[in-house]
């Protein structure tokens, strides 16, 4: 059996920025035994499998589609970038000539719309809760060392708890952050949390203008630093856009490549987060 595969770096236009993806589009679903081999071989932090759900269907003319997202280790309910990567590929290699395509996720259905080189993602929005910094200390201690912290909030839907510094912490003590991905994993025993989010405000005076940056972490699901995340952004999206009472945030994710994203807010209880991708590779893969 050959299987296409595309990898694309999302959240950017520049080739080894953003976060790259995995995306296979399929004939026909495989075993879930299957999946999780071939994302381990892909070893990025999603793998993501597009399946048709009428057999008459095609790439190219079909509207609606099974997506399914495996880290190396495991299935996950909601992943942004690959999703993303998935919806170019249909766009600009399947030649799909539709401009709104949905798909039928574990969070439900998901909706991506086209604009140019750019793609709008709807997605539901996952607002986190103030949290117990007693509670969570050795997680906190693990993620962000003895850096100061304003508040922490939990998403238990996502189970993501973010950690937002001090005001007074530039962006340089967030990207300067080394944690132990094993210590981490290790400072929850309750399996509330499966990641971390750790922000800081943004500094909308400077050019480009960020109104936040953002690292995320999750070891739990073999993952040290996922570099740029749209599941995270649902939870981050939420916080801030009551912290600062804006809907339209542009928000930047620190990590090594880093990359960024446009997020709407939207008063039904979702989230617009928008970007572009590059490619990177195309091949098969034969099994």
């Amino acid at each position: 059996m050959e299987i296409p595969v595309y990898t694309l770096d999302a959240f950017t236009s520049i080739p080894f920025k953003g976060n790259p993806a995995a995306v296979c589009p399929l004939q026909h679903e495989l075993s879930d035994e299957m999946y999780q081999k071939i994302s381990a071989e892909m070893n990025l932090s999603e793998t993501a499998f597009i399946i048709k759900l009428n057999p008459s269907d095609n790439f190219t003319t079909g509207s609606r589609f099974r997506l399914r997202w495996f880290t190396p280790t495991t299935e996950v309910n909601l992943c942004g970038h690959a999703t993303l990567a998935t919806a170019r590929v249909l766009f600009q290699y399947e030649k799909n000539v539709n401009n709104k395509l949905v798909f039928e996720t574990r969070s439900g259905e998901l909706w991506v719309t086209r604009y140019g080189d750019n793609c709008v993602m709807d997605f539901p929005l996952n607002p986190a809760s103030p949290a117990d910094p007693n509670e969570f200390r050795d997680i906190i201690k693990a993620a962000v060392g003895s850096l100061p912290v304003q508040e922490v909030y939990l998403s238990a839907k996502t189970k993501k708890l973010l950690i937002r510094l001090a005001d007074k912490c530039d962006r340089s003590e967030l990207c300067n952050i080394k944690i132990d991905p094993i210590a981490l994993q290790r400072s929850d025993t309750t399996g509330k949390v499966k990641g971390v989010i750790v922000t800081i405000i943004g500094s909308p005076n400077e050019q480009p203008g960020y109104d936040f940056y953002s690292r995320y972490f999750a070891p739990w699901f073999g993952i040290t630093e996922d570099p740029v995340t749209g599941s995270a952004h649902t939870v981050l999206g939420s916080y801030w856009a009551e912290k600062l009472g804006k809907h339209k945030l542009l928000a930047y994710q620190c990590s090594s490549r880093g990359g960024e994203m446009e997020l709407e807010v939207r008063d039904d209880g979702r989230i617009n987060i928008s970007g572009t991708t590059v490619t990177i590779m195309r091949g098969t893969i034969t099994i």
